[in-house]
């Protein structure tokens, strides 16, 4: 748990998890933090809390107590995101402080209804109202909605040029730094890495109404940018907005240069051949990711589906169908929207296959517009002759990539 001062009157309240589903789905293997922040004028506002989830609320508390925060003074709570792993600490607060003020978006206060059963003492905020603090500390609002849930607004407190993001420009990850003062290649490859497993995993299905959000940001001209998860940036925040518009650009069919690999085998039939040709990519120097499913858990796969212009997809025909690892791996990619990757599908089957006419279903179903080289399919084991083939749709695919 951590207090920090980010400017006179900000403060910077977080605790890191892990060991948790993010979400209740994502495994996140380096944590995540939670921040909120006191903006102390001559009154008090808290800016987004922590989850309510066993023993959080409490962390929350104790650090109030550390920021020399009394409960009984906080007088506003600003709420630029409803959900729980944000506002899960109200329905505590209530309980020891009744004398506030919800400051949030319309649409924000009809889930303060119905999450917490809040209807009086809301303020409904629309795009550049402001709430006066006093001593200089003034909040502006702004309404991002879908990024990523529809009642989602952004708070800029004017004086410091200080932007609280919430959602918007955060990552996944626990670090023993609180700002991008003194970044190494290191911190910064990995904040990126954590980043885009983050906005994979949360933020990519409103791809582009994050666009839209971090467009409308750039208008304030934020001089610090305050998360609700991972660090503050105020030595060079254009980092982590760049960082944010590389993620948007590969979601929209711009991704990197590199090949990624999503199979699943029964018998090893496909698995030979996966091998074979995992070997002959990395044989180009072409960086390659590999996925076996259902083993790897879904939030790495998407990270590296995000990042990667080209994705092979191998698996065997089961009970008609595609093997249901994979089809349920590309159904969720069909969900989260990664348009426009250049493809290639190869399997086994024994009696029928069933790869192509499901592929064909999730495809157009969910609108991908994936370019696909020829499908080949080959039946019992793999020959020399197959995988000859395979190679060759291999090197046709690599050139739609323009690798």
């Amino acid at each position: 748990m951590d207090v920090t001062k980010l400017a006179d009157g900000i403060t910077k309240l977080s605790a890191s998890l892990d060991g948790i589903l993010f979400e209740g789905m994502w495994e996140i293997p380096n944590g995540v933090s939670l921040n909120s922040y006191i903006v102390k004028g001559e009154k008090t506002a808290i800016i987004d809390g922590f989850c309510d989830w066993e023993g959080v609320p409490e962390k929350l508390f104790e650090l109030l107590d550390k920021a020399e925060v009394n409960l009984e003074d906080i007088k506003y709570l600003v709420i630029n995101h409803m959900e729980p792993d944000h506002s899960g600490w109200i329905k505590d607060f209530k309980k020891l402080n009744t004398d506030f003020e919800v400051v949030c978006t319309k649409k924000a206060a009809n889930l303060m209804k119905t999450f917490f059963d809040q209807e009086e003492n809301v303020r409904v905020v629309q795009t550049s109202d402001t709430l006066d603090l006093g001593n200089g500390k003034v909040l502006e609002f702004h309404e991002v909605p879908n990024v990523h849930w529809p009642e989602t607004m952004m708070t800029f407190e004017k004086s410091t040029k200080t932007a609280f993001t919430c959602d918007l420009f955060g990552t996944y990850g626990k670090t023993d730094f609180d700002f991008d003062d003194n970044l190494t290649d290191e911190d910064l490859r990995y904040l990126n890495d954590e980043g885009l497993r983050y906005y994979s995993n949360v933020m990519m299905t409103f791809s582009q109404q994050v666009k839209k959000a971090v467009d409308k940001f750039e208008e304030l001209g934020a001089k610090t940018i305050a998360p609700g998860h991972g660090i503050v940036w105020r030595k060079d925040p254009n980092k982590i907005v760049q960082m944010y518009r590389n993620y948007i650009d590969y979601a929209l069919g711009y991704g990197r240069k590199e090949i990624t690999i999503l199979w699943g085998s029964m018998y090893g039939r496909t698995e030979e051949a996966v091998r074979e040709i995992e070997k002959y990519i990395i044989g180009k120097n072409i960086k390659v990711n590999i996925h076996r499913l259902p083993e790897t858990n879904w939030g790495t796969m998407l990270k590296s589906v995000l990042s990667s212009s080209g994705v092979i997809i191998a698996a065997p025909t089961y009970e008609y169908q595609m093997f249901p690892p994979v089809a349920c791996a590309l159904e969720e990619i069909g969900r989260k929207k990664i348009l426009k990757r250049h493809a290639l599908a190869f399997g086994s089957y024994g009696w029928t296959s069933g790869l192509q006419k499901e592929l064909d279903d999730i495809m157009n179903r969910y609108k991908l517009n994936w370019d696909f080289v020829d499908t080949y399919i080959f039946n019992g084991k793999v020959r020399k002759e197959d995988i000859d083939v395979i190679k060759k749709r291999v090197d046709a695919l690599i050139d739609k990539i323009g690798i």
